[in-house]
């Protein structure tokens, strides 16, 4: 299956009662098809909620992104300025019903592009829940690389969890 018609673009406070279920189902699984990229064997509850994609949009140095499908969300990336020319990219997924279609690629891409442009980024740097090697190596596919550093997961949880830090050039 392929995306036919798409539309990437900023997120608008009107987005996020739709974008939200999309984030759940991507990232905690559920329904007839959950995806691979979900965490659902690793995690519960809620990944986020409407008050905090409000923020997002309300960071002036943070920009979320959408993604249509003949007209609905379809999926998003969120890129935010670090300073000394380092992004960081996060919250990118794709509804599950739209996986393996290269929308997630296209919506990485276009992350990139919009970090170059709007941020004068020259690296792009993201975690990646250390268990997920599938996401890791999906990742290195489109050239990021371990930097070799762990951080702790936001959350603390029992056993804990850890996050790889990946990071690509843009240049």
């Amino acid at each position: 299956m392929t995306v036919t018609a798409f539309a990437i673009r900023a997120a608008t406070p009107a987005d996020l009662e739709t974008l939200h279920p999309v984030i759940e189902r991507a990232y905690r699984g559920g329904g007839e098809r959950p995806g691979w990229t979900h965490e659902a064997e690793l995690l519960e509850g809620q990944r986020t909620d409407i008050t905090t994609l409000r923020a997002i949009l309300d960071m002036p140095d943070t920009q979320l992104l959408v993604a249509e499908d003949n007209g609905a969300i379809a999926g998003c990336v969120q890129i935010t300025d670090r300073g000394d020319e380092r992004c960081y990219l996060g919250l990118l997924c794709v509804d599950p019903r739209l996986q393996a279609t290269g929308l997630g690629r296209r919506l990485l891409a276009e992350a990139e592009e919009r970090a170059q442009a709007r941020f004068g980024s020259l690296v792009v740097e993201m975690t990646v829940i250390e268990a997920r090697a599938e996401l890791i190596a999906y990742y290195e596919r489109r050239g990021y690389r371990a930097t070799g550093e762990r951080r702790d997961f936001p959350i603390s949880l029992t056993p804990p969890l850890f996050m790889t830090v990946l990071e690509k050039p843009l240049r």
